[in-house]
């Protein structure tokens, strides 16, 4: 086992040295991976000294005695059960990052990746945020104070958690012309439209802001229809290809007489 260990780390410093020197820049650890996964293949053609082949013939004699390859795939995390305090924020390796406003207080699963934490509650997950490496950083994510802002809508335009929100100009077109019928309650029933982020992605919500001022409807109430009648899954042709049992099958014609005689009877 010690030969083991050292010839891995041995194989590792090589790696660094001639994969990662000098120090590659890359958008992605994917993308990192696969500029790292063609390098050792194109290493594959390399002879080592002292072997009468290349490290790719090597390698296929040694195959038949390696293990196989799991079939679940190792996720690297870090998992912790913190609480959420007060400001619906939950501390996770020395960031904080929000949660709905509804689990303040309340005890989380905190499942911390390479880039995404996830925050749990019991077997529901309720928020996800890319992961900050520095040090006390906050991460919120405005949808999360959305429901207690609608019943606290003085606080919406000097709330911390929306400060940084940049949302297209339609949601600013919207907020005016709801403020010029509804005076004081435009804040809350805007906040309303914003709510139904909670179940729709931003671009899906602007089309449906853009589509209902297109036609002077403001109200939540109908952006959210149109927002629904979006999202609905238009009904597929029936088909018989591929079901050759039945393209045998006859229904007959409805008897309209029958309905006629109901209306009559009616």
């Amino acid at each position: 086992m010690p030969n083991r260990i050292g010839h891995v780390e041995n194989l590792l410093g090589f790696a660094r040295r001639n994969f990662l020197v000098p120090l590659p820049e890359v958008e992605s650890l994917e993308a990192l991976n696969t500029r790292l996964a063609e390098l050792c293949r194109r290493d594959l053609q390399r002879k080592v000294r002292g072997k009468p082949g290349p490290k790719e013939s090597l390698l296929a004699e040694e195959q038949p005695n390696l293990l196989a390859i799991p079939s679940q795939r190792f996720e690297a995390r870090r998992v912790e059960t913190p609480k959420a305090n007060s400001l619906s924020l939950v501390r996770f390796h020395g960031n904080d990052y929000s949660v709905p406003t509804a689990y303040a207080h309340h005890q989380v699963t905190v499942i911390g990746g390479i880039e995404e934490v996830r925050i749990a509650v019991g077997n529901q997950l309720v928020a996800r945020h890319p992961r900050h490496w520095g040090q006390e950083h906050t991460e919120f994510n405005p949808i999360h104070y959305l429901a207690l802002l609608e019943r606290k809508p003085g606080a919406f335009d000097h709330a911390r958690p929306l400060e940084d929100w940049n949302l297209p100009g339609c949601f600013t077109v919207l907020r005016r012309r709801q403020e010029g019928v509804l005076k004081k309650l435009a804040t809350r029933e805007f906040i309303k439209v914003l709510r139904l982020l909670e179940h729709a992605t931003l671009p899906q919500l602007t089309t449906a802001v853009d589509y209902a001022l297109s036609i002077g409807a403001t109200s939540s109430d109908a952006i959210g229809l149109i927002l629904r009648s979006q999202q609905e899954r238009p009904v597929d042709l029936f088909s018989l290809d591929g079901r050759p049992q039945l393209q045998g099958v006859r229904v007959p014609l409805p008897n309209l007489q029958a309905y006629r005689a109901l209306r009559v009877g009616a």
